[in-house]
């Protein structure tokens, strides 16, 4: 666990002037913390993944004090999209997302989003070409996060990433 610093304070009317008190809190940050969810790949799979993967940001920070801006938690709904369409489009039968919140090599907060599919093809990314139309999932994917892995297991693959908490 650790400290992360907050701000509270109050406001009181004094001779018909606002006066702020500010004065420093402190919140608990609790790491680890992850939740899972399995998508059959059925219509409407994509946007449960996003919701699942935005309640869980929600949580994160409510629950857990770790601190996510509105700008991460669109990152992190991109790049969920983006994995789980991939796993939709490209493997059959089911797949698992994992999102689990830790700490990078620095010791600051990291999510890490795994997406189990069942397909064992390895997943390329293109050269960058701005005229193809389409197919540049993977590449938003590996320019959003701070690192990738991406390994053939038996029955499928696993995809895993991680997304900067900061």
């Amino acid at each position: 666990m650790s400290r992360a610093p907050d701000i509270t304070g109050d406001v009181r009317c004094a001779t018909g002037r606002m006066v702020l008190t500010v004065r420093e809190a402190t919140m608990t940050v609790t790491i680890p913390f992850s939740a899972s969810a399995t998508y059959d790949g059925a219509p409407g799979t994509i946007g449960e993944a996003r919701d699942f993967a935005g309640d869980f940001l929600v949580r994160a920070e409510a629950l857990h004090g770790v601190p996510v801006t509105t700008g991460t938690a669109g990152t992190v709904k991109l790049v969920v999209s983006e994995l789980v369409t991939n796993a939709a489009k490209y493997a059959p039968g089911p797949c698992l997302l994992d999102l689990a919140i830790g700490r990078d090599r620095t010791g600051l907060p990291d999510l890490q989003i795994t997406v189990w599919d069942t397909d064992d093809s390895l997943p390329r990314p293109g050269a960058p070409d701005p005229e193809r139309i389409g197919g540049h999932g993977l590449e938003l994917v590996l320019a959003l996060c701070t690192r990738y892995d991406i390994q053939r297991l038996a029955g499928g693959k696993r995809v895993r990433v991680h997304v900067a908490l900061r």
